[in-house]
């Protein structure tokens, strides 16, 4: 992540500023650029958002996101997925998607980039967890393993292919192990 050298600003001065690319997040005071995705992380976070959209948009229970800013408890974040309740998600005068999303996700998750600092994505999993998320995920391709982090526990390390990964009562129907999720960056 890149960290903007310059004075503390307020979430509301952050939200005017225009959209960077790999986006920048707001945290305690400063602006943190994510660092640029590369290959494994933007095949596992469209083929996660996928898998869990294949099992609960249709019936319209939750829908996942990539890339989507969550501005909440002070801080506006941009995790790598982004998990809604359907019944939590913003819509516009017209019945639409809103484009502003002022809450915590219902399911967090992030995927460790080579370049990137594992204390603070772990920080904004946690900030979420202690804003209402119910479950956040720490995806590391480089080890092909995941920490779970359900709230109000110690985190669960998964590292083997037969290891089921825990979802949130929302998405109760997606089944999935760590080895079927690491096959997902095999061409």
């Amino acid at each position: 992540m890149i960290k903007t050298p310059t004075r503390r600003i307020t979430l509301e001065e952050f939200l005017q500023l225009p959209e960077t690319k790999p986006a920048s997040e707001y945290i305690n005071g400063e602006i943190i650029q994510k660092p640029m995705p590369q290959g494994k992380h933007s095949r596992l976070q469209i083929q996660s958002a996928n898998a869990i959209n294949n099992v609960v948009e249709s019936q319209k229970i939750a829908l996942a996101l990539p890339e989507l800013r969550c501005t909440f408890g002070g801080r506006s974040i941009v995790p790598d997925v982004a998990v809604f309740a359907w019944s939590r998600i913003p819509v516009d005068e017209k019945g639409n998607i809103g484009n502003v999303f002022n809450t915590y996700p219902d399911w967090t998750i992030e995927i460790l980039s080579p370049d990137q600092n594992t204390t603070r994505v772990t920080r904004n999993i946690l900030h979420c967890l202690n804003h209402g998320t119910s479950l956040g995920w720490l995806i590391d391709p480089e080890e092909s393993s995941v920490l779970i982090y359900p709230p109000n526990q110690q985190p669960i390390y998964l590292e083997n292919e037969e290891d089921i990964l825990p979802v949130p009562d929302l998405v109760k129907d997606l089944h999935l192990t760590l080895g079927q999720l690491f096959d997902w960056l095999k061409l």
